[in-house]
């Protein structure tokens, strides 16, 4: 299994995201699950890498040659692929991944985050889709994903499609076990 992480490109406040993008590498390692990521060596993102790679796990980095250009790339990745742009990147990311899991970081994680999940809304894939949780970290986001729904704009089985964990081992599990709701022109969510 291939699972792709979205994750900061700065290391957050505190040791728990650092601690915790550490464990994802560790539990990908143990069990054999390759890491997909954007291919840098700063951040949170460096940190799971790094992590998957002390355990002797597989790492698929893909990234922009802009960042290339900035010294950002990861140099010692299993495979690492320079794409031209953002578009591309996520474009491959996805291609390569076989499930999602967002560890916490800042707009474009989110965005990646958001893209994903928008596309498995149309149907365009039907991977699962993960926050992993630190601290509560996401419990603010849910918060106005309940809104968005209780206003009449994100049906109820599109809310509940992204798997909220505060522990990557069960992400993974519900990750074996997804089943993806009926797309959004599969039938009416009223929205």
């Amino acid at each position: 299994m291939r699972v792709c992480v979205f994750c900061g490109s700065s290391p957050g406040k505190g040791p728990s995201y650092q601690d915790a993008a550490r464990e994802v590498g560790s539990v990908f390692a143990e069990r054999g699950v390759e890491l997909v990521y954007g291919g840098a060596s700063v951040g949170t993102m460096g940190v799971v890498a790094d992590a998957v790679l002390a355990a002797g796990g597989t790492v698929h980095g893909v990234i922009p040659q802009s960042l290339v250009d900035r010294e950002v790339a990861h140099p010692g990745l299993t495979t690492q692929k320079v794409v031209a742009n953002l578009h591309e990147r996520k474009a491959e990311m996805s291609a390569l991944a076989d499930a999602y899991l967002a560890l916490p970081g800042g707009a474009g994680t989110l965005e990646e985050l958001f893209e994903v999940w928008t596309w498995a809304q149309l149907g365009l894939h039907t991977k699962p889709i993960a926050l992993l949780d630190v601290g509560g970290f996401y419990q603010p986001l849910l918060r106005f994903l309940e809104n968005v729904s209780a206003e009449g704009f994100l049906a109820g089985d599109f809310r509940e499609m992204l798997i909220v964990t505060a522990s990557v081992a069960e992400a993974l599990e519900r990750f074996s076990g997804y089943r993806p709701p009926s797309t959004k022109w599969d039938k009416s969510h009223g929205v």
